[in-house]
Protein backbone atom coordinates (compact mmCIF):
# COMPACT_ATOMS: atom_id res chain seq x y z
CA UNK A 1 0.00 0.00 0.00
CA UNK A 2 1.49 3.34 -1.01
CA UNK A 3 1.37 6.54 0.95
CA UNK A 4 -0.93 8.01 -1.70
CA UNK A 5 -3.66 5.76 -0.31
CA UNK A 6 -3.35 7.46 3.06
CA UNK A 7 -4.67 10.91 3.86
CA UNK A 8 -1.97 13.59 3.48
CA UNK A 9 -0.10 14.57 6.60
CA UNK A 10 -1.56 17.66 8.32
CA UNK A 11 -0.28 21.05 7.18
CA UNK A 12 -1.55 23.08 10.11
CA UNK A 13 1.40 22.37 12.39
CA UNK A 14 3.93 24.69 14.08
CA UNK A 15 6.90 23.23 12.17
CA UNK A 16 8.03 22.16 8.73
CA UNK A 17 9.25 18.75 7.62
CA UNK A 18 12.92 18.71 6.57
CA UNK A 19 13.44 15.04 5.72
CA UNK A 20 11.88 12.01 4.24
CA UNK A 21 10.87 9.17 6.54
CA UNK A 22 13.54 8.21 9.12
CA UNK A 23 11.41 5.55 10.84
CA UNK A 24 8.26 3.78 9.76
CA UNK A 25 5.66 1.09 10.33
CA UNK A 26 2.22 0.17 9.16
CA UNK A 27 0.40 3.14 10.63
CA UNK A 28 3.13 5.41 11.98
CA UNK A 29 6.12 7.22 10.54
CA UNK A 30 8.81 9.51 11.91
CA UNK A 31 10.22 12.50 10.04
CA UNK A 32 12.66 15.27 10.89
CA UNK A 33 11.22 18.74 11.35
CA UNK A 34 12.27 22.23 12.46
CA UNK A 35 10.47 25.38 13.63
CA UNK A 36 8.73 27.38 10.91
CA UNK A 37 10.96 30.39 11.41
CA UNK A 38 14.28 28.60 11.84
CA UNK A 39 16.38 25.81 10.36
CA UNK A 40 17.47 24.79 13.86
CA UNK A 41 16.97 23.00 16.10
CA UNK A 42 15.92 19.91 14.19
CA UNK A 43 13.63 17.50 16.04
CA UNK A 44 11.63 14.34 15.28
CA UNK A 45 7.90 14.15 14.63
CA UNK A 46 6.01 10.87 14.90
CA UNK A 47 2.81 10.69 12.85
CA UNK A 48 0.28 8.02 13.86
CA UNK A 49 -2.62 7.21 11.54
CA UNK A 50 -5.42 6.95 14.12
CA UNK A 51 -7.84 4.82 12.10
CA UNK A 52 -5.16 2.34 11.02
CA UNK A 53 -3.87 2.17 14.58
CA UNK A 54 -7.36 1.39 15.88
CA UNK A 55 -8.35 -1.12 13.19
CA UNK A 56 -5.09 -2.96 12.60
CA UNK A 57 -3.20 -2.42 15.83
CA UNK A 58 -6.12 -2.37 18.28
CA UNK A 59 -4.68 0.92 19.55
CA UNK A 60 -7.45 3.17 20.86
CA UNK A 61 -7.45 6.96 21.01
CA UNK A 62 -7.23 6.58 24.79
CA UNK A 63 -4.02 4.53 24.45
CA UNK A 64 -2.48 7.11 22.15
CA UNK A 65 -3.40 9.82 24.65
CA UNK A 66 -1.83 7.70 27.41
CA UNK A 67 1.44 7.44 25.45
CA UNK A 68 1.55 11.23 25.19
CA UNK A 69 0.69 11.74 28.87
CA UNK A 70 3.27 9.25 30.12
CA UNK A 71 6.04 10.47 27.78
CA UNK A 72 5.42 14.05 28.88
CA UNK A 73 5.45 12.91 32.54
CA UNK A 74 8.92 11.31 32.30
CA UNK A 75 10.47 13.91 29.99
CA UNK A 76 13.37 15.93 31.35
CA UNK A 77 15.93 13.22 32.08
CA UNK A 78 19.22 13.22 30.16
CA UNK A 79 18.80 9.61 29.01
CA UNK A 80 15.15 9.82 27.93
CA UNK A 81 13.97 11.22 24.59
CA UNK A 82 12.49 14.60 25.43
CA UNK A 83 8.82 15.24 24.70
CA UNK A 84 8.08 18.62 23.07
CA UNK A 85 4.45 18.89 22.02
CA UNK A 86 1.58 17.04 20.36
CA UNK A 87 -1.49 17.66 18.24
CA UNK A 88 -4.03 15.93 16.04
CA UNK A 89 -6.58 16.35 13.28
CA UNK A 90 -9.31 13.99 12.08
CA UNK A 91 -6.80 11.49 10.69
CA UNK A 92 -3.44 11.92 12.39
CA UNK A 93 -1.99 12.21 15.86
CA UNK A 94 1.50 13.73 15.84
CA UNK A 95 4.10 13.88 18.59
CA UNK A 96 7.11 16.21 18.38
CA UNK A 97 10.13 15.01 20.33
CA UNK A 98 13.90 15.14 20.57
CA UNK A 99 15.82 13.67 17.63
CA UNK A 100 18.42 11.06 18.58
CA UNK A 101 20.96 11.92 15.91
CA UNK A 102 23.22 8.96 16.66
CA UNK A 103 20.68 6.31 15.64
CA UNK A 104 20.40 2.82 17.15
CA UNK A 105 22.94 1.97 19.87
CA UNK A 106 22.86 -1.71 18.94
CA UNK A 107 23.53 -0.99 15.27
CA UNK A 108 27.06 -0.17 16.50
CA UNK A 109 27.55 -3.43 18.43
CA UNK A 110 28.83 -6.60 16.82
CA UNK A 111 26.40 -9.51 16.79
CA UNK A 112 27.63 -12.53 18.79
CA UNK A 113 30.54 -10.53 20.22
CA UNK A 114 29.17 -7.58 22.18
CA UNK A 115 31.34 -4.84 23.68
CA UNK A 116 33.96 -4.65 26.43
CA UNK A 117 33.06 -4.26 30.10
CA UNK A 118 33.72 -0.52 30.21
CA UNK A 119 31.46 0.28 27.26
CA UNK A 120 28.76 -2.11 28.50
CA UNK A 121 29.00 -0.45 31.92
CA UNK A 122 28.53 3.03 30.41
CA UNK A 123 25.34 2.19 28.58
CA UNK A 124 23.97 -0.04 31.31
CA UNK A 125 24.54 2.78 33.83
CA UNK A 126 22.72 5.26 31.60
CA UNK A 127 19.88 2.77 31.08
CA UNK A 128 19.51 2.21 34.84
CA UNK A 129 19.56 5.98 35.41
CA UNK A 130 16.72 6.48 32.90
CA UNK A 131 14.66 3.58 34.22
CA UNK A 132 15.19 4.70 37.81
CA UNK A 133 13.86 8.15 36.90
CA UNK A 134 10.79 6.63 35.20
CA UNK A 135 10.09 4.42 38.20
CA UNK A 136 10.44 7.39 40.57
CA UNK A 137 7.62 8.96 38.56
CA UNK A 138 5.53 5.77 38.90
CA UNK A 139 6.00 4.82 35.24
CA UNK A 140 6.99 1.40 33.90
CA UNK A 141 8.28 1.28 30.31
CA UNK A 142 7.42 -2.41 29.65
CA UNK A 143 9.26 -2.54 26.31
CA UNK A 144 12.94 -2.09 27.11
CA UNK A 145 14.91 -3.65 24.24
CA UNK A 146 17.64 -2.63 21.77
CA UNK A 147 15.12 -1.25 19.28
CA UNK A 148 14.18 1.44 21.80
CA UNK A 149 17.73 2.40 22.80
CA UNK A 150 19.03 5.31 20.73
CA UNK A 151 22.10 7.57 20.82
CA UNK A 152 22.62 11.31 20.71
CA UNK A 153 25.21 12.76 18.37
CA UNK A 154 27.68 12.79 21.28
CA UNK A 155 27.13 9.10 22.01
CA UNK A 156 24.90 9.22 25.09
CA UNK A 157 21.98 6.81 25.50
CA UNK A 158 18.35 7.85 25.01
CA UNK A 159 15.36 5.63 25.85
CA UNK A 160 12.53 5.98 23.34
CA UNK A 161 9.01 4.77 22.61
CA UNK A 162 6.43 4.98 25.39
CA UNK A 163 3.66 3.22 23.48
CA UNK A 164 3.50 0.43 26.08
CA UNK A 165 4.40 2.48 29.16
CA UNK A 166 2.03 2.39 32.11
CA UNK A 167 1.50 4.26 35.37
CA UNK A 168 2.05 1.56 38.00
CA UNK A 169 2.12 3.85 41.04
CA UNK A 170 0.05 6.95 41.79
CA UNK A 171 -0.04 8.83 45.09
CA UNK A 172 1.63 5.92 46.87
CA UNK A 173 -0.81 3.28 45.60
CA UNK A 174 0.65 0.51 43.42
CA UNK A 175 -1.30 -1.13 40.62
CA UNK A 176 -0.66 -4.45 38.90
CA UNK A 177 -0.47 -4.60 35.10
CA UNK A 178 -2.31 -7.27 33.18
CA UNK A 179 -1.61 -6.50 29.52
CA UNK A 180 0.50 -9.06 27.68
CA UNK A 181 3.17 -7.00 25.91
CA UNK A 182 6.85 -6.84 25.11
CA UNK A 183 9.38 -8.61 22.90
CA UNK A 184 9.86 -12.36 23.66
CA UNK A 185 13.64 -12.37 24.26
CA UNK A 186 13.36 -9.39 26.66
CA UNK A 187 10.04 -10.11 28.34
CA UNK A 188 9.91 -11.18 32.00
CA UNK A 189 8.49 -14.66 32.74
CA UNK A 190 5.67 -13.39 34.97
CA UNK A 191 4.22 -11.39 32.05
CA UNK A 192 3.68 -14.71 30.29
CA UNK A 193 2.60 -16.81 33.27
CA UNK A 194 0.17 -14.20 34.56
CA UNK A 195 -1.63 -14.29 31.22
CA UNK A 196 -1.67 -18.03 30.56
CA UNK A 197 -5.31 -18.30 31.55
CA UNK A 198 -6.37 -15.37 29.42
CA UNK A 199 -7.85 -15.80 25.98
CA UNK A 200 -6.21 -14.12 23.02
CA UNK A 201 -7.11 -10.49 22.64
CA UNK A 202 -8.07 -9.97 26.28
CA UNK A 203 -6.08 -8.35 29.04
CA UNK A 204 -7.38 -10.55 31.85
CA UNK A 205 -4.57 -12.02 33.88
CA UNK A 206 -3.22 -12.44 37.39
CA UNK A 207 -1.11 -9.33 36.96
CA UNK A 208 2.53 -8.34 37.35
CA UNK A 209 4.56 -5.39 38.62
CA UNK A 210 5.64 -3.21 35.69
CA UNK A 211 8.77 -1.93 37.47
CA UNK A 212 10.04 -5.44 38.20
CA UNK A 213 9.42 -6.38 34.57
CA UNK A 214 11.66 -3.47 33.53
CA UNK A 215 14.46 -4.69 35.81
CA UNK A 216 14.36 -8.12 34.14
CA UNK A 217 14.52 -6.48 30.69
CA UNK A 218 17.47 -4.32 31.77
CA UNK A 219 19.25 -7.51 32.83
CA UNK A 220 18.70 -9.02 29.39
CA UNK A 221 20.02 -5.81 27.78
CA UNK A 222 23.18 -6.01 29.92
CA UNK A 223 23.64 -9.63 28.84
CA UNK A 224 23.29 -8.61 25.17
CA UNK A 225 25.75 -5.74 25.58
CA UNK A 226 28.35 -8.20 26.91
CA UNK A 227 27.59 -11.23 24.73
CA UNK A 228 26.12 -9.81 21.51
CA UNK A 229 23.16 -12.17 21.82
CA UNK A 230 20.17 -12.82 24.05
CA UNK A 231 20.36 -15.69 26.56
CA UNK A 232 17.14 -17.31 25.24
CA UNK A 233 14.32 -16.95 22.71
CA UNK A 234 11.74 -16.36 25.43
CA UNK A 235 11.46 -17.18 29.16
CA UNK A 236 9.35 -20.30 28.62
CA UNK A 237 9.94 -24.04 28.67
CA UNK A 238 9.85 -23.93 24.88
CA UNK A 239 13.36 -22.48 25.08
CA UNK A 240 16.02 -25.06 25.94
CA UNK A 241 18.40 -22.34 27.20
CA UNK A 242 15.81 -20.88 29.58
CA UNK A 243 14.72 -24.32 30.77
CA UNK A 244 18.34 -25.15 31.65
CA UNK A 245 18.81 -21.76 33.35
CA UNK A 246 15.87 -22.49 35.66
CA UNK A 247 16.75 -26.17 36.18
CA UNK A 248 20.35 -25.35 37.21
CA UNK A 249 19.33 -22.47 39.49
CA UNK A 250 20.91 -20.01 37.04
CA UNK A 251 24.20 -21.99 36.87
CA UNK A 252 23.72 -22.86 33.19
CA UNK A 253 26.44 -24.47 31.08
CA UNK A 254 25.51 -22.34 28.06
CA UNK A 255 28.59 -21.08 26.22
CA UNK A 256 27.37 -17.47 26.25
CA UNK A 257 27.21 -17.43 30.05
CA UNK A 258 30.69 -18.95 30.29
CA UNK A 259 32.14 -16.04 28.33
CA UNK A 260 30.68 -13.32 30.56
CA UNK A 261 32.96 -11.39 32.93
CA UNK A 262 32.74 -13.15 36.29
CA UNK A 263 32.00 -9.89 38.12
CA UNK A 264 28.75 -9.50 36.18
CA UNK A 265 27.31 -12.94 36.94
CA UNK A 266 25.85 -12.21 40.39
CA UNK A 267 24.33 -8.96 39.07
CA UNK A 268 22.73 -10.73 36.10
CA UNK A 269 21.42 -13.58 38.26
CA UNK A 270 19.93 -11.05 40.68
CA UNK A 271 18.16 -9.14 37.90
CA UNK A 272 17.12 -12.33 36.11
CA UNK A 273 15.62 -14.00 39.19
CA UNK A 274 12.51 -15.80 37.99
CA UNK A 275 10.47 -15.04 41.13
CA UNK A 276 9.83 -11.28 40.96
CA UNK A 277 9.49 -11.14 44.77
CA UNK A 278 13.16 -12.14 45.07
CA UNK A 279 14.44 -10.17 42.05
CA UNK A 280 16.92 -7.34 42.54
CA UNK A 281 15.39 -3.92 43.04
CA UNK A 282 16.98 -0.98 41.27
CA UNK A 283 18.56 -0.09 44.60
CA UNK A 284 20.14 -3.56 44.71
CA UNK A 285 21.46 -2.96 41.19
CA UNK A 286 22.93 0.42 42.13
CA UNK A 287 24.71 -1.08 45.15
CA UNK A 288 26.25 -3.97 43.23
CA UNK A 289 30.09 -3.83 43.01
CA UNK A 290 30.06 -4.13 39.22
CA UNK A 291 27.65 -1.21 38.92
CA UNK A 292 29.71 0.99 41.27
CA UNK A 293 33.03 0.14 39.58
CA UNK A 294 35.10 3.04 38.26
CA UNK A 295 34.94 3.62 34.52
CA UNK A 296 37.32 5.70 32.43
CA UNK A 297 34.51 6.47 29.96
CA UNK A 298 31.90 7.62 32.49
CA UNK A 299 31.88 11.05 34.13
CA UNK A 300 30.40 11.85 37.54
CA UNK A 301 27.29 13.36 35.94
CA UNK A 302 26.60 10.09 34.08
CA UNK A 303 27.62 11.33 30.64
CA UNK A 304 30.32 10.05 28.32
CA UNK A 305 33.88 11.00 29.06
CA UNK A 306 36.42 10.56 26.24
CA UNK A 307 33.79 9.79 23.59
CA UNK A 308 36.41 9.64 20.80
CA UNK A 309 38.22 6.63 22.30
CA UNK A 310 34.97 4.91 23.26
CA UNK A 311 33.59 5.37 19.73
CA UNK A 312 36.86 4.14 18.23
CA UNK A 313 36.76 0.98 20.33
CA UNK A 314 33.14 0.30 19.32
CA UNK A 315 33.79 1.06 15.67
CA UNK A 316 36.84 -1.20 15.40
CA UNK A 317 34.94 -4.15 16.91
CA UNK A 318 32.58 -4.25 13.92
CA UNK A 319 33.96 -6.97 11.67
CA UNK A 320 32.69 -9.40 9.05
CA UNK A 321 34.58 -12.69 8.86
CA UNK A 322 34.23 -14.09 5.35
CA UNK A 323 35.51 -17.50 6.50
CA UNK A 324 32.35 -18.06 8.57
CA UNK A 325 29.56 -20.32 7.35
CA UNK A 326 26.41 -18.17 7.30
CA UNK A 327 24.21 -21.23 6.86
CA UNK A 328 25.42 -22.93 10.04
CA UNK A 329 22.40 -23.84 12.15
CA UNK A 330 24.21 -24.45 15.44
CA UNK A 331 26.85 -22.61 17.38
CA UNK A 332 30.10 -24.52 17.77
CA UNK A 333 30.16 -26.90 20.74
CA UNK A 334 26.65 -25.95 21.84
CA UNK A 335 23.11 -26.87 21.04
CA UNK A 336 22.00 -23.27 20.54
CA UNK A 337 19.89 -23.46 17.42
CA UNK A 338 19.95 -20.70 14.81
CA UNK A 339 17.11 -21.23 12.41
CA UNK A 340 17.26 -19.55 9.04
CA UNK A 341 14.94 -16.62 8.60
CA UNK A 342 11.40 -17.92 8.69
CA UNK A 343 8.54 -16.43 6.72
CA UNK A 344 5.85 -18.05 8.87
CA UNK A 345 3.98 -14.84 9.63
CA UNK A 346 1.45 -16.25 12.05
CA UNK A 347 0.03 -13.65 14.37
CA UNK A 348 2.25 -13.46 17.41
CA UNK A 349 2.50 -9.72 17.06
CA UNK A 350 -0.26 -8.56 19.38
CA UNK A 351 1.10 -6.65 22.30
CA UNK A 352 4.06 -5.14 20.47
CA UNK A 353 4.57 -1.43 20.82
CA UNK A 354 1.93 0.74 19.23
CA UNK A 355 4.57 3.10 17.95
CA UNK A 356 6.71 0.37 16.46
CA UNK A 357 3.83 -1.08 14.47
CA UNK A 358 3.64 -4.36 12.61
CA UNK A 359 2.52 -4.96 9.08
CA UNK A 360 -1.07 -4.51 8.09
CA UNK A 361 -3.19 -7.58 7.53
CA UNK A 362 -2.16 -9.49 4.44
CA UNK A 363 1.51 -8.67 4.87
CA UNK A 364 1.26 -5.19 3.33
CA UNK A 365 3.63 -2.48 4.42
CA UNK A 366 2.86 1.17 3.81
CA UNK A 367 5.34 3.04 1.62
CA UNK A 368 5.64 6.42 3.31
CA UNK A 369 7.98 7.70 0.61
CA UNK A 370 9.00 6.63 -2.87
CA UNK A 371 10.13 3.00 -3.21
CA UNK A 372 13.75 3.96 -3.89
CA UNK A 373 14.11 5.88 -0.65
CA UNK A 374 17.86 5.72 -0.47
CA UNK A 375 18.05 8.15 2.43
CA UNK A 376 15.68 6.31 4.73
CA UNK A 377 17.12 6.34 8.27
CA UNK A 378 20.04 8.46 7.06
CA UNK A 379 20.64 11.82 8.66
CA UNK A 380 23.77 12.14 6.54
CA UNK A 381 24.90 10.93 3.14
CA UNK A 382 28.66 10.68 3.69
CA UNK A 383 29.42 9.08 0.35
CA UNK A 384 29.24 11.46 -2.61
CA UNK A 385 27.00 10.40 -5.47
CA UNK A 386 29.35 11.35 -8.31
CA UNK A 387 33.06 10.64 -8.51
CA UNK A 388 35.55 11.54 -11.22
CA UNK A 389 36.29 7.95 -12.16
CA UNK A 390 36.07 4.38 -10.92
CA UNK A 391 39.82 4.45 -10.24
CA UNK A 392 39.37 7.45 -7.96
CA UNK A 393 36.62 5.64 -6.06
CA UNK A 394 38.74 2.58 -5.47
CA UNK A 395 41.85 4.62 -4.70
CA UNK A 396 40.39 6.87 -2.08
CA UNK A 397 36.68 7.45 -1.59
CA UNK A 398 35.55 3.98 -0.55
CA UNK A 399 38.46 3.53 1.82
CA UNK A 400 37.29 6.65 3.66
CA UNK A 401 33.68 5.46 3.71
CA UNK A 402 33.10 4.38 7.37
CA UNK A 403 31.26 1.15 6.56
CA UNK A 404 34.27 -0.16 4.57
CA UNK A 405 36.28 -0.76 7.74
CA UNK A 406 34.22 -3.81 8.77
CA UNK A 407 35.41 -5.67 5.64
CA UNK A 408 39.09 -5.19 6.46
CA UNK A 409 41.12 -7.94 8.10
CA UNK A 410 41.99 -5.39 10.80
CA UNK A 411 39.12 -2.89 11.10
CA UNK A 412 40.30 0.63 11.93
CA UNK A 413 39.08 4.21 11.93
CA UNK A 414 40.60 6.01 8.91
CA UNK A 415 43.38 8.36 10.00
CA UNK A 416 41.67 11.26 8.26
CA UNK A 417 38.67 10.87 10.61
CA UNK A 418 40.73 10.28 13.76
CA UNK A 419 42.77 13.45 13.28
CA UNK A 420 39.71 15.65 12.80
CA UNK A 421 37.33 13.96 15.26
CA UNK A 422 35.87 16.20 17.93
CA UNK A 423 32.85 14.15 19.01
CA UNK A 424 31.43 10.63 19.02
CA UNK A 425 29.58 11.08 15.74
CA UNK A 426 32.80 12.00 13.94
CA UNK A 427 34.00 8.42 14.52
CA UNK A 428 30.71 6.50 14.33
CA UNK A 429 28.30 8.10 11.86
CA UNK A 430 24.58 7.94 12.54
CA UNK A 431 24.13 6.24 9.19
CA UNK A 432 23.82 2.49 9.69
CA UNK A 433 26.85 0.32 8.95
CA UNK A 434 24.71 -2.36 7.31
CA UNK A 435 25.93 -1.69 3.78
CA UNK A 436 28.51 -2.90 1.31
CA UNK A 437 29.78 -1.75 -2.08
CA UNK A 438 30.18 -3.75 -5.27
CA UNK A 439 31.75 -3.36 -8.70
CA UNK A 440 29.38 -5.96 -10.16
CA UNK A 441 26.76 -4.95 -12.70
CA UNK A 442 23.22 -4.47 -11.40
CA UNK A 443 21.87 -7.31 -13.55
CA UNK A 444 24.31 -9.71 -11.82
CA UNK A 445 24.10 -8.18 -8.35
CA UNK A 446 20.32 -8.40 -7.94
CA UNK A 447 20.05 -12.15 -8.68
CA UNK A 448 23.06 -12.83 -6.42
CA UNK A 449 21.40 -11.06 -3.47
CA UNK A 450 18.07 -12.77 -4.15
CA UNK A 451 19.81 -16.15 -4.21
CA UNK A 452 21.49 -15.37 -0.88
CA UNK A 453 18.10 -14.48 0.64
CA UNK A 454 16.66 -17.71 -0.74
CA UNK A 455 19.48 -19.77 0.81
CA UNK A 456 18.75 -18.13 4.18
CA UNK A 457 15.08 -19.06 3.90
CA UNK A 458 13.93 -15.49 3.26
CA UNK A 459 11.39 -15.51 0.44
CA UNK A 460 11.59 -12.90 -2.29
CA UNK A 461 8.00 -12.47 -3.57
CA UNK A 462 9.21 -10.88 -6.80
CA UNK A 463 12.77 -10.51 -8.07
CA UNK A 464 13.21 -6.92 -9.27
CA UNK A 465 13.32 -6.72 -13.05
CA UNK A 466 16.54 -5.00 -14.13
CA UNK A 467 16.64 -3.30 -17.50
CA UNK A 468 19.56 -1.82 -19.37
CA UNK A 469 20.28 1.64 -18.04
CA UNK A 470 18.77 1.01 -14.60
CA UNK A 471 20.81 2.52 -11.77
CA UNK A 472 18.87 1.21 -8.76
CA UNK A 473 16.70 -1.61 -7.43
CA UNK A 474 15.11 -2.53 -4.10
CA UNK A 475 14.09 -5.81 -2.48
CA UNK A 476 11.65 -6.04 0.41
CA UNK A 477 12.52 -8.27 3.37
CA UNK A 478 9.81 -9.60 5.67
CA UNK A 479 10.73 -12.55 7.84
CA UNK A 480 11.33 -13.79 11.36
CA UNK A 481 14.78 -13.78 12.87
CA UNK A 482 16.51 -16.59 14.74
CA UNK A 483 14.53 -15.64 17.87
CA UNK A 484 11.21 -15.85 15.98
CA UNK A 485 10.69 -12.10 16.20
CA UNK A 486 9.55 -10.05 13.24
CA UNK A 487 12.25 -8.55 11.03
CA UNK A 488 11.33 -6.19 8.22
CA UNK A 489 13.28 -3.96 5.94
CA UNK A 490 14.61 -3.33 2.47
CA UNK A 491 17.76 -3.97 0.49
CA UNK A 492 18.40 -0.81 -1.54
CA UNK A 493 20.86 -1.09 -4.42
CA UNK A 494 21.97 2.19 -5.95
CA UNK A 495 24.67 3.31 -8.36
CA UNK A 496 26.85 5.87 -6.53
CA UNK A 497 29.41 6.28 -9.31
CA UNK A 498 29.97 4.74 -12.69
CA UNK A 499 30.43 1.02 -12.14
CA UNK A 500 30.07 1.25 -8.33
CA UNK A 501 26.92 0.17 -6.47
CA UNK A 502 25.99 0.69 -2.84
CA UNK A 503 23.95 -2.14 -1.28
CA UNK A 504 22.22 -0.79 1.82
CA UNK A 505 20.21 -2.92 4.27
CA UNK A 506 17.56 -0.63 5.77
CA UNK A 507 15.77 -1.94 8.87
CA UNK A 508 12.12 -0.96 9.17
CA UNK A 509 11.12 -3.18 12.09
CA UNK A 510 12.98 -5.50 14.39
CA UNK A 511 15.98 -5.93 16.66
CA UNK A 512 18.99 -3.97 15.29
CA UNK A 513 21.41 -6.68 16.41
CA UNK A 514 19.39 -9.35 14.60
CA UNK A 515 19.31 -7.09 11.52
CA UNK A 516 23.09 -6.80 11.63
CA UNK A 517 23.37 -10.59 11.97
CA UNK A 518 21.12 -10.96 8.91
CA UNK A 519 23.17 -8.40 6.95
CA UNK A 520 26.41 -10.23 7.76
CA UNK A 521 25.02 -13.54 6.52
CA UNK A 522 23.92 -12.03 3.21
CA UNK A 523 27.24 -10.21 2.78
CA UNK A 524 29.20 -13.44 3.32
CA UNK A 525 27.00 -15.32 0.84
CA UNK A 526 27.63 -12.49 -1.66
CA UNK A 527 31.35 -12.22 -0.81
CA UNK A 528 32.51 -12.54 -4.43
CA UNK A 529 30.69 -9.30 -5.23
CA UNK A 530 31.66 -7.36 -2.09
CA UNK A 531 34.36 -4.74 -2.60
CA UNK A 532 36.99 -5.18 0.12
CA UNK A 533 39.65 -2.57 0.88
CA UNK A 534 42.38 -5.18 1.51
CA UNK A 535 42.17 -6.63 -1.99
Amino acid sequence: MHHSQLAPLPNDVPFRIVSRTIGQGAYACIKKACPLDDDNPVFAVKYIHKDYAARHGKISARQLAMEVTVHKHVSGHGNIIEFFTTGEDEVWRWIAMELAEGGDLFDKIEADEGVGEDIAHVYFSQLVSAVGFMHSKGVGHRDIKPENMLLTGDGNLKIADFGLAVLFEYKGARKLSTTFCGSPPYIAPEVITSNRGATKGTTKGAGYHADLVDIWSCGIVLFVLLAGNTPWDSPTDDSYEYHEYVATNSRTTDELWQKLPSATLSLLRGMLTVDPRSRFSLEDVRRHPWYTRSNKFLSIDGKLRDPINLATSMFESLHIDFTQDPLSRTRKDTGRSFDPMDMDMEDNTSGFSSTQPEMLGGGVMVDWDNPQESDVFSSTQPLGKQFASQDAVIAGHLEDEPSMSQFSQQPAVPLSRTQNAQKFQDIIPSRAMTRFYSLWELKLLVPLICEALHRLGVPVPSVPAVSAGDTSAHIRVSAKDGRMCILQGKVLIECVSEGVFEVEFVKVKGDPLEWRRFFKKVAILCKDAVFRPDE
